[in-house]
């Protein structure tokens, strides 16, 4: 009995150095976790270009547009008739058939007058240029607001980081404060202040996770959800990168590459010509027709011909309704010009207006911010500075910070208005 005890000791004792040195063991790379997918604003702008639902269904309104030009290519298609009288339906000898029955077989075909299939042709060719110039102006929108999203993500985050810091940064001068407050060199009153202001802290914590989680889900939603998965992330941050432009260039530029501007272009070219067509369609088409005839033994052919007379119906309506759209096209044409320098007077301004404001903080302010923080926090400390002053120090500067990274949003931001209006990504 004692021996099995023994033995059962033995194997427990095993079986445990077993499973401890399992559970120790290091975990293979393919059970790891899988790395969080990075992508930079050039990946993010691919992704969504490939991805969004919305694109691609604009997208497929070119495909549409070129099964159209088909359709705009068909000939009329030729009509067979045939028809017969007087069949037997008990005597079928071939002499009741030849002498009585009468048989009639024929071929009718449209010939289109006008040049209509071509202008139909030209005009479908020429709608498709416009969905197509259309949908790149979409691209270039959706690029805009995939950047415009990314620099919230960067925001985000770096705002996140600036508030974990100065939480980290105050704790210890709440813990240090305690240690003070119980060793009798500071009142309570001073040490619940300071303490309070701890709740702003947490706060901006509390506040800057909840700004990254909808950010990243905003881009998110850009990109498609297929895109990439749930536990993405993104690479780069807030910088200040002077870019030196002209803006007549710039307005060149856009004038040249805007798609919208294109598509306003190309939609005076439509018009005239559906116009073009519309006179076309006022064209009567002839229809010929061959015929034979088989009756009482005699077989004979006839050839006929018809068109239509346009005494009242000479597509009158439509000629003038496509005329006055050609009117149209043309204002539509100045209204995007108009739009497009608006745009890009708008952006460059705003460029120029962000670029100070950013410069001014890179100029000094933020480190003046900071040092008047640091003098205080050391003056306050060594008791030669009142606690209200070293708290409205800690704000400013707590301002100046968040500010700051504004301030770098909005530039960011401010050249990437500059690259929509132009309509292209490389500036010069």
């Amino acid at each position: 009995m004692l021996n099995t005890y023994s033995h059962w000791l033995s194997s427990s004792a095993l079986l445990i150095l077993l499973l401890g040195a399992a559970l120790l063991a290091p975990i293979p790379a393919s059970a790891q976790a899988a790395p969080a997918v990075k992508i930079d604003l050039d990946q993010a702008i691919q992704l969504a270009l490939q991805h969004n639902h919305s694109l691609l269904a604009a997208r497929s309104g070119i495909q549409q547009s070129q099964a159209e030009e088909i359709t705009a290519a068909i000939r009329p298609n030729p009509v067979f008739t045939y028809d017969d009288l007087y069949v037997p339906i008990t005597d079928f000898s071939s002499t009741t058939i030849n002498q009585v029955a009468e048989f009639d077989l024929g071929a009718a075909f449209t010939w289109e007058r006008g040049h209509k299939r071509d202008a139909r042709v030209e005009a479908a060719k020429d709608n498709t240029i416009v969905t197509r110039t259309q949908v790149s102006d979409n691209e270039r929108t959706l690029t805009f607001n995939v950047a415009q999203q990314f620099i919230n993500v960067l925001l985000a985050k770096s705002t996140l980081d600036f508030a974990r810091q100065g939480l980290d940064s105050f704790q210890k001068t709440v813990d240090i404060s305690l240690s003070e407050y119980k060793a009798g060199a500071i009142s309570e009153g001073d040490y619940l202040k300071i303490k309070l202001q701890l709740l702003q802290f947490q706060t901006d914590v509390s506040s800057a996770q909840l700004a990254l989680v909808q950010a990243l889900a905003g881009l998110h939603q850009y990109l498609g959800y297929d895109a990439v998965p749930d536990s993405y992330d993104v690479l780069g941050e807030l910088a200040y990168k002077p870019v030196n432009l002209n803006r007549q260039d710039l307005e060149l530029m856009a004038m040249q590459h805007r798609p919208d501007l294109l598509a306003a272009k190309q939609g005076v070219t439509l018009a005239n010509g559906e116009y073009k067509l519309a006179r076309a369609n006022g064209k009567r088409d002839l229809t010929t027709a061959f015929t034979y005839t088989h009756v009482a033994g005699l077989n004979t052919g006839g050839f006929t011909a018809s068109i239509e007379i346009p005494v009242w119906d000479r597509n009158q309506g439509e000629i003038a309704r496509t005329n006055y759209a050609v009117g149209g096209a043309q204002q539509s044409q100045k209204a995007a010009q108009d739009q497009v320098m608006t745009d890009v007077t708008t952006a460059y301004e705003g460029l120029h207006t962000a670029d100070q404001v950013a410069g001014l903080y890179e100029s000094g302010y933020l480190r003046q911010a900071q040092d008047s923080r640091d003098i205080s926090e050391y003056a306050y400390k060594r008791g030669a500075a009142s606690l209200l002053d070293f708290l409205d120090a800690e704000r400013s500067y707590r301002a100046t910070e968040l500010a700051y990274r504004q301030a770098l949003a909005n530039y960011m931001l401010a050249v990437e208005q500059v690259r929509e209006a132009v309509g292209v990504r490389s500036l010069p």
